[in-house]
């Protein structure tokens, strides 16, 4: 079987949508559709219902998606065994939500390259979903995350307890005298706790769910949003930021999620890498 079509089919199945899919592909929609046509024509039967609302699996579909999985986790594991096998090197590919990139990846690259200077590193920034995703398949060794989806055969982590805490631009502010309030969105489990705290900011005139541009805007412009206590911390001891008074915080640790076909020892070894550099440091500054 064409291993293309079977990347269609998984990239249809995830999104639920052939729209979706053809964006993530980088393909047009009546691309998505033929190669679908012809998977179908090949296992003689109809593998999803399309309708206005998307595209859903029959039970076929249902049925032929552990083998698809393992055609392109098989196919991805042979790619890299082969290319680490040519360049006598190890492969480790890492992933991470953007937000995390600046905050912990970056310095893990650096340990990581500095440690084993002929070690192949592939990275990929991608939506918490997909990485998880690729790490059940084995595209991925590790994925860094907040709040990660568990996965079959997907080992979850912690790596770092954090907080989201309240802060302003305006010091001896209260949560009744909040003023520019801007709601950044970190996702479904701080969703619904923040609006069951502050129903009455859930309609904030700014919203935004990228933590790094939220606190430039409140830097230049002043205001007041939640952050990750490691990311403000620099600005309270400056004074540029001051916490707001009986505001409550709010859980949001860091995960490591590891893929069931990845080099044990290699893994091993980078995420006690990974741990060592994410260990506690008063003198360095975190990047939200």
């Amino acid at each position: 079987m064409d291993l293309v079509l079977a990347q269609t089919f998984l990239a249809v199945a995830t999104a639920g949508s052939l729209v979706k899919a053809a964006e993530r592909l980088h393909l047009t929609q009546a691309a998505v559709s033929a190669r679908l046509q012809t998977l179908e024509a090949l296992v003689e039967q109809k593998l999803f219902v399309r309708n206005k609302a998307g595209a859903r699996l029959t039970p076929a579909g249902r049925a032929f998606l552990p083998y698809a999985t393992q055609l392109t986790s098989t196919w991805e594991q042979a790619r890299r065994s082969v290319a680490a096998q040519d360049r006598e090197s190890a492969l480790l590919s890492v992933g991470g939500e953007m937000s995390l990139w600046n905050a912990v990846l970056l310095d893990w690259l650096v340990a990581l390259r500095q440690r084993r200077k002929s070690l192949l590193i592939r990275t990929q920034v991608d939506t918490v979903t997909r990485l998880v995703e690729q790490t059940r398949l084995g595209a991925l060794d590790i994925a860094v995350l907040y709040s990660p989806h568990r996965r079959p055969g997907v080992e979850i982590s912690l790596l770092l307890e954090e907080q989201l805490v309240l802060v302003s631009t305006k010091p001896g502010q209260t949560t009744a005298s909040l003023t520019d309030y801007v709601y950044v969105d970190w996702g479904p489990d701080f969703r619904a706790h923040h609006d069951e705290a502050f129903p009455e900011l859930c309609d904030a005139t700014t919203r935004i769910s990228f933590g790094p541009l939220a606190l430039q805007l409140l830097l230049r412009v002043g205001g007041s949003g939640y952050f990750r206590t490691r990311a403000v911390e620099p600005y309270l001891r400056s004074c540029q930021l001051y916490l707001v008074q009986g505001a409550p915080s709010f859980a949001y640790s860091i995960h490591a999620a590891t893929s069931p076909h990845a080099d044990p020892e290699l893994v091993a070894w980078a995420l006690a890498e990974l741990r060592r550099v994410t260990e506690p440091d008063p003198c360095r500054e975190w990047a939200v």
